[in-house]
């Protein structure tokens, strides 16, 4: 595989350090990734199925952002 010159230099700094072949670096981060993806889909449709079957009201944005506000207040203000 052909990568950009930075990021070769960064896998090739991984190689060097962790006496890995390039090979099993790149396998274990399109692991890692491959994992990821599939977790944030699953992720993604569970929210849209329970919104689509009304288990899960949707808010409107400006109260989504009043709540987090708010929120952020009172943990400002919580003594250390």
């Amino acid at each position: 595989m052909h990568f950009a010159p930075d990021l070769q230099a960064k896998i090739d700094r991984l190689v060097r350090e962790t006496g890995r072949p390039p090979e099993k670096l790149l396998e274990d981060a399109m692991a890692g990734y491959v994992a990821e993806l599939a977790q944030t889909r699953e992720m993604l449709e569970s929210g849209y199925d329970d919104l689509k079957s009304g288990r899960v009201k949707p808010i409107d944005g400006e109260e989504a952002f009043a709540r987090l506000r708010a929120k952020t207040e009172a943990e400002r203000k919580r003594p250390a």
